[in-house]
């Protein structure tokens, strides 16, 4: 879970500065940078997830010695 909570200050961080340098405003900055990368951490935490799932899978595939048809 801290992989996710840097990952989110940093998104939070560009986020508001890539805003921020093309509106020039504080509270447009501000708002993108609470929301998008918000959405976003979330997103990645269940990809993650997602992900750590899929590698078992084939792990568990590969110790069965299937032939690559079988395999995801």
């Amino acid at each position: 879970m801290t992989k996710t909570f840097t990952f989110a200050a940093m998104h939070f961080t560009i986020a508001f500065g890539v805003v921020y340098a093309m509106t020039g405003s504080l509270l447009l900055g501000g708002a993108v940078a609470l929301v998008e990368p918000a959405l976003n951490t979330v997103a990645f935490h269940f990809h993650e997830k997602v992900w750590k799932r899929l590698e078992q899978r084939r792990s568990l595939q590969a110790g069965l010695n299937l032939p690559p048809v079988f395999r995801a």
